[in-house]
């Protein structure tokens, strides 16, 4: 493999990257065809009438069905990248921000078709700093455009003026189509580069403000093999789930490689699900699907909100693949999951954790041919052996390589890494351009920690939110987990450090939904207090029982700890209960005035 030569991202009128020094024969994967793009419309071509997506809406507590052959959604792609480019050029950014995950996918291949660079983004209606977070894209990508559908045109306008891009045109994805005559000629001038960028795929931002990872038709479709290859899909196999389609894992993982595949995308919303976590494993049992995933936290709610009627109505016994990821993965949660389930069929062996980020397109480890044992290297769950792709623990100060068993960070070589963060440079440098000592070799810098154990992956948590107690590295998610064991009545936590003369860790603990008024809940932060003595030797300086919904998370499902911390300092969180050092209090007093 050639290494990459230069640290900038060079783009033509064209929005082709600059070669990044990974490739594979002329260009092309094991599909013979150098883009998505070519690759879609010859599945179109292939086998017009085959089921391309199965859209599940919610109506009346039951999801009812919608089809769509790959003929049908070509021919409407093709129509919608007609009149896409009668506002923009090749090249051009574009918003998509559609609830409709029919009107997305048309909107995404339209964009492919049309030669612009699809941006997606989070419907309307989101969290309170869903503003916010969409203005944040808009700027950093330049979006000239923003596809959406009639019913949602007047929300997504009005949040663009109110943010100061009413410039930004508005496109509908569902508007009368124009004549396939003049689509298809417009489409003539697609560009088939597999060096062009397909994507923008905006980073959860659980650290750090969101960056737009640019995603090429060379390292998607390298991603697409690499995901084949470690969890076995094969040709023509029904994929899909609930995630949110404009986060990676719905969009790459369930999407994308379902129509890779030549195979049918079957698709639920989040809210389906969230409303009626049974509703995810109706659609695997009913429909077929051989392949489905989500985080951690997914399985957790079904081992909780699925009653033994409705388990009685399901048979899990073709899910092949139930991937976990997005978020550190608890063995405990697998193992109930297992047997929980195991009456409707589901195999423990199915069950395969992952690890992945958008840097890397998605996946990064994980097979489904993994040891059933999900433990290892001290009690960490494992996320798998590398797919596809060279991974390193690296000391992140000295960058020597550190042995199996000791942590460091997570760094990755692969084809699926794309070329670096659009429109920045400096910190594509930082990022995608680890050497390993005096090596030549680019790696990606996850800043993720982990431990190579019998060449299984180890993933801890993020280098950023470590916490250093006398010395000592604590990560979050394990005194979040330790909090959470204390009760029942306990849902999703967070922890963090807050400065002072030594740091001073702080959890966040929801109530579930429906916790009794009558609940001692004083005696519920001492125990959590007293456990994270026991355990961890940790005095806390603060405990806060909040209300659900409050502990921030991105779209996959990790925990915002950034973001909660700077809304802790800032005063800015109100708990039901809460126990907080003197000290600790000074902070949040002085961040209330500032």
């Amino acid at each position: 493999m050639r290494e990459r030569t230069h640290h900038t991202i060079a783009r033509d009128s064209r929005g082709r990257a600059g070669r990044y020094g990974r490739t594979t024969s002329k260009g092309e994967g094991v599909t013979g065809h150098r883009t998505f793009t070519e690759l879609i419309q010859a599945q179109a071509a292939e086998s017009p009438e085959r089921e391309a997506l199965i859209i599940l809406t919610e109506r009346s507590g039951s999801l009812e069905p919608r089809t769509i052959s790959y003929g049908e959604l070509d021919h409407a792609a093709r129509a919608l990248a007609g009149r896409l480019r009668q506002h923009i050029a090749p090249g051009d950014r574009v918003l998509l921000t559609h609830s409709s995950r029919a009107q997305f996918a048309t909107g995404f291949l339209a964009c492919l078709y049309a030669g612009a660079v699809a941006v997606p983004v989070a419907p309307p209606g989101g969290r309170p700093h869903h503003d916010e977070r969409i203005a944040g894209i808009v700027k950093d990508a330049s979006a000239s455009c923003a596809l959406t559908c009639s019913g949602e045109a007047a929300d997504v306008s009005q949040l663009l003026a109110r943010t100061g891009y009413g410039h930004v045109t508005c496109v509908l994805s569902d508007a009368p189509h124009a004549a396939a005559g003049t689509a298809a000629l417009e489409l003539a001038r697609a560009p088939s580069d597999p060096d062009a960028v397909a994507f923008l795929q905006y980073t959860s931002g659980s650290t750090r403000d969101p960056r737009g990872v640019v995603v090429t038709h060379r390292s998607l479709l390298a991603n697409q093999e690499a995901i084949a290859k470690a969890l076995g899909t094969r040709r023509g196999a029904r994929v899909g789930g609930w995630l949110p389609l404009h986060h990676d894992m719905g969009l790459v993982g369930q999407l994308l490689h379902a129509l890779w595949l030549g195979g049918t995308a079957v698709l639920l919303s989040p809210t389906a699900f969230v409303k009626r976590p049974a509703h995810w494993l109706e659609t695997i049992s009913r429909y077929g699907l051989t392949a489905s995933g989500a985080p951690d936290f997914a399985y957790d709610l079904c081992v909780r909100r699925v009653n033994d009627a409705q388990i009685a109505g399901l048979d899990l016994s073709g899910w092949d693949v139930a991937v976990t990821g997005g978020e550190p993965i608890d063995p405990a949660t697998l193992r109930a999951f297992a047997e929980r389930f195991a009456p409707a069929g589901l195999r423990p062996e199915a069950l395969v954790p992952c690890y992945g980020l958008a840097e890397a397109t998605l996946l990064v480890s994980g097979a489904a041919t993994a040891p059933a044992d999900l433990t290892g290297g001290g009690g960490i769950a494992h996320c798998g052996p590398p797919a596809s792709a060279d991974v390193r623990v690296v000391d992140p100060e000295t960058h020597e390589e550190l042995p199996d068993g000791r942590t460091g960070e997570i760094w990755v070589r692969a084809a699926g890494v794309g070329p670096g963060y659009w429109a920045r440079p400096a910190e594509t440098a930082a990022v995608f351009d680890g050497r390993i000592g005096d090596g030549t070799a680019s790696y990606l810098r996850t800043g993720d920690l982990g431990v190579l154990v019998d060449g299984l992956l180890h993933v801890n948590g993020r280098l950023k939110d470590t916490i250093v107690v006398a010395g000592r590295n604590l990560y979050p998610q394990d005194l979040e987990r330790t909090a959470q064991r204390v009760s029942a009545l306990f849902g999703p936590a967070t922890a963090f450090a807050v400065p002072g003369a030594r740091e001073r860790v702080v959890i966040l603990q929801e109530l579930r939904a429906g916790s009794r008024y009558d609940t001692d809940l004083a005696g519920l932060v001492t125990a959590v207090q007293q456990q994270l003595r026991e355990e961890y030797e940790v005095t806390t300086g603060g405990v806060l029982l909040v209300r659900p919904g409050t502990v921030r998370r991105t779209t996959s499902g990790k925990v915002e700890r950034a973001a909660m911390r700077r809304l802790f300092l800032r005063g800015e969180v109100t708990a039901l209960h809460q126990r907080v050092d003197p000290e600790v209090q000074r902070l949040v007093a002085s961040g209330r005035q500032r």
